[in-house]
């Protein structure tokens, strides 16, 4: 893949190359600021971008509203952002137009290369990713009264899964289950949460993260 690269931190911003390029992926543009960011993506000529949400000059979100607003005029423009934590109204703001191709991870997730490549993957292709800790802090955010708090241990397991973009099968993998179980699962935590199962993984995975941002 030709991947587009926006970080200010140095250190980060070449283990990310060096990362992506031992794995064959040709990194096109390097840049450090939200000017040059917008320039990049105004021009697009990549498959993804990895976006460091907090880019100079401002330090604050240069890099969301750059992300944001090239969006506005190419919807699902694949780009992969960064936080140093966990920005609850960042993600409202990054699936507001539902159209996927976006992902959200904290920085150290990178010390993971499996799963930040896998995420990376995943957006590439038109999918939406979020970190297992954001994750946790909407599903924690909603009243455990409501019907999240109906889920079993099993259930909020899957929901978890689910909402990082897993496909049924990753999900079996992983909760060392059975393709028949999983889909079981899966049909009680859209029935609990009132929402209409769907066989395309990306309108799922939106489906559950629009009611939990909702909440």
């Amino acid at each position: 893949m030709r991947v587009v690269v926006a970080e200010d931190q140095t250190m980060l911003r070449v283990g990310l190359v060096s990362l992506l390029e031992a794995v064959g992926h040709e990194v096109v543009e390097q840049v450090g600021t939200g000017p040059e960011l917008s320039r990049v993506l105004g021009d697009w000529r990549a498959d993804v971008a990895i976006v460091d949400i907090r880019l100079p000059p401002s330090h604050t979100d240069e890099g969301l509203r750059a992300v944001l607003a090239a969006r506005r005029v190419q919807p699902a423009l694949p780009v992969l952002l960064f936080s140093q934590y966990v920005e609850q109204l960042y993600v409202r703001e990054l699936l507001a137009d539902q159209a996927g191709a976006i992902g959200y991870l904290l920085k150290d997730r990178v010390s993971h290369p499996r799963q930040f490549m896998d995420a990376l993957d995943q957006v590439a292709v038109g999918g939406t990713v979020l970190d297992p800790t954001v994750i946790s802090a909407l599903i924690n955010r909603v009243e455990r009264g409501g019907p999240v708090g109906t889920l079993t241990e099993r259930e909020r397991q899957v929901l978890d899964l689910m909402a990082q973009g897993r496909s049924n099968t990753a999900i079996g993998y992983e909760m060392h289950i059975s393709e028949s179980a999983t889909t079981k699962h899966i049909s009680n935590v859209f029935a609990k949460l009132g929402l209409h199962p769907s066989l395309d993984d990306n309108r799922r995975v939106l489906a559950v993260l629009a009611y939990l941002n909702e909440r």
